[in-house]
């Protein structure tokens, strides 16, 4: 049991749990923006953290936050934690950016799959930007194109998705943006599908699978052919003058 109902958003984000290779395409391009001392913001149940935070990496961090909002999901990621799914040395805390010491400051900022579940994104991402140092990365990552948003988008709890002009709109006079790359262009055409013929409110597991283990491996090959234009997924990356 993972102490989640069958169908709430917690039993959909650990479905795309074990999206490995989707998750491994994403690091790749996050990797030289990871600095030593990590936030993660909106942690979830761990899928990210599981992810990047692990021992291979140990050397690299001297420090990651994982801050979760959501109560139920701060204990779950704490139960990982004494189980050793998460390493010991990273630290998770119940709060939000707001509830950061003012003083608090890191080399990498990560907001995986998490933007888009708040409503004030602009001061959200001037109140992250006051966390970084000089030099420091804003990582973004979320979902792409407003006309793509369904029902699943809905039930997950998403305001919005982005394209390159509405990310860009909350760039802060203290940050330059680095990188902007739209990723799993196969993807975006399979979510094009689930939106026109489909349309159900979440994909079932036998769909996440074949989309992790085919579509992602196709995008891999397609995405820098088409120069990062295209894909269901946005990633912007900024860095604080």
């Amino acid at each position: 049991m993972n102490g989640f109902p069958s169908e709430s958003p917690d039993s959909r984000l650990e479905r795309f749990s074990a999206a490995t290779n989707w998750k491994s395409y994403w690091g790749k391009h996050i990797q030289p923006f990871m600095g030593q001392r990590v936030l993660e913001v909106g942690a979830g149940i761990g899928g990210t953290t599981q992810s990047l935070c692990v021992e291979q990496y140990r050397e690299q961090y001297t420090e990651w936050l994982a801050l979760e909002p959501d109560p139920p999901k701060a204990s779950y990621l704490q139960k990982q934690q004494r189980i050793g799914k998460l390493p010991q040395w990273c630290e998770v805390v119940c709060g939000t950016i707001q509830t950061l010491k003012s003083e608090k400051q890191f080399n990498t900022i990560l907001y995986i799959d998490v933007l888009e579940h708040v409503e004030a994104d602009a001061e959200e991402v001037k109140r992250a930007t006051q966390h970084l140092v000089s030099g420091g990365y804003l990582v973004v990552l979320a979902p792409a194109h407003q006309w793509l948003y369904t029902p699943f988008d809905r039930a997950m709890g998403h305001y919005r998705r982005y394209d390159r002009k509405t990310l860009l709109n909350l760039t802060t006079n203290d940050l330059a943006c680095i990188t902007v790359k739209y990723l799993d262009s196969v993807g975006m055409l399979a979510s094009l599908a689930n939106r026109l013929l489909l349309k159900t409110a979440h994909p079932s597991q036998k769909q996440i699978q074949f989309w992790d283990q085919y579509l992602v491996g196709l995008s891999r090959i397609i995405d820098p052919m088409l120069g990062y234009r295209v894909g269901k997924s946005i990633l912007v990356v900024w860095q604080r003058l």
